[in-house]
């Protein structure tokens, strides 16, 4: 009785905890409301989803909750973990420019593409829980994104939450999450019948 006492103190505080943590990451994030206004409107133009959408505040550090889940309906952030971006010509898997990311939308330029994107097909990946979804871009800024095999999906090395000053490892352009938060976002995106928005800004 006594063990199982103990097991359930430390189960408890083991919940307690991750919810400060994550109480704790949303009081700290910018206000996002106008860019989610922006994005609503968008997404009533282009006939895009109008319960969620995803914001990437490509211009935080990488090592900080930047991938955004906006809920249109409670109009604020649900969900924030770290996303990758491309490391350019840096190394592959490091964090060279966890605070001075580049773009572009060139095709061998290792580097993520600013813009809007609409949620496309789901397919299988190489990487993370072999799941993919293909992006399309609106803009000229991420108009090759397809060509360029620029995907959303998981990558075991990106982690769960942010590890700031600590950058997120940095891939060859694609907007990747760990398994864990794409697992999550996977099975949200599974259950919308309307397309969702992508916006990396």
């Amino acid at each position: 009785m006594n063990s199982f006492f103990k097991y359930f103190v430390l189960l408890l505080f083991s919940c307690t905890t991750h919810s400060i943590i994550s109480i704790s990451s949303q009081e700290k994030m910018k206000d996002y409301s106008e860019k989610a206004k922006i994005a609503r409107e968008f997404c009533e133009k282009k006939g895009l989803n109008l319960n969620y959408c995803f914001l990437l505040d490509m211009q935080e550090h990488s090592g900080k909750n930047r991938f955004m889940v906006w809920d249109f309906k409670k109009d604020t952030v649900i969900y924030a973990f770290p996303v990758s971006h491309g490391c350019g010509s840096y190394p592959w898997a490091a964090d060279f420019t966890k605070s001075s990311a580049s773009f572009s939308n060139e095709d061998g330029s290792h580097l993520s593409s600013l813009g809007k994107y609409r949620i496309g097909e789901r397919g299988v990946s190489q990487w993370g829980v072999k799941t993919k979804y293909l992006l399309h871009g609106y803009d000229e800024t991420n108009s090759n994104a397809l060509r360029r095999a620029i995907v959303f999906h998981s990558w075991e090395a990106v982690p769960d939450d942010a590890v700031f000053p600590q950058g997120t490892p940095e891939g060859w352009g694609c907007p990747a999450i760990s398994n864990n938060n794409f697992k999550q976002i996977d099975e949200m995106i599974k259950k919308e019948t309307v397309p969702l928005l992508m916006w990396m800004f």
